[in-house]
């Protein structure tokens, strides 16, 4: 199952986060400040950040910067989670190379529809760049080869 990091300074937005994901059958590993969790990204390189925007240390800005210059970072999905939600908030997050947005109080449907979008978004871009031109994947060329 994919690994999710939750980086999050409120104690009890993380204890919710990792309830829902955890209920799904996700790993999860929390970080409490922007340098942790850039710390953790290099150790456990999840699959998907949910990253909290007002934090102490770095802020969720200040960290998508970071994991967007670093090219051992920059392909991992990221979503704020915030309790900005005013009109033009989710504009600006996303312009800030943001995956996704979620505002708080987390909606259980939501954050699920959002891992699964992206996390499916990126499989398949695993899989496309693992291929080469010509190439089909693995179920595809199986089949081919069966109806022979």
């Amino acid at each position: 199952m994919s690994k999710v990091l939750i980086a999050e300074d409120n104690a009890v937005n993380r204890e919710l986060l990792r309830e829902l994901l955890e209920m799904r059958g996700y790993t999860v590993a929390e970080a409490c400040d922007g340098g942790e969790a850039l710390r953790m990204i290099e150790q456990i390189q999840p699959d998907l950040l949910l990253l909290d925007i007002g934090m102490p240390v770095l802020d969720g800005y200040a960290v998508i910067g970071k994991i967007r210059e670093n090219p051992r970072m920059a392909r991992l999905p990221v979503v704020a989670v915030t309790a900005y939600a005013m009109q033009g908030d989710r504009e600006k997050i996303l312009h800030a190379k943001f995956d996704g947005y979620l505002s708080k109080p987390v909606n259980s449907q939501s954050l699920a529809e959002e891992l699964n979008r992206l996390l499916n978004k990126r499989a398949d871009r695993d899989i496309s760049r693992n291929q080469t031109p010509g190439s089909q994947p693995n179920d595809k060329a199986e089949a081919a080869h069966k109806s022979e």
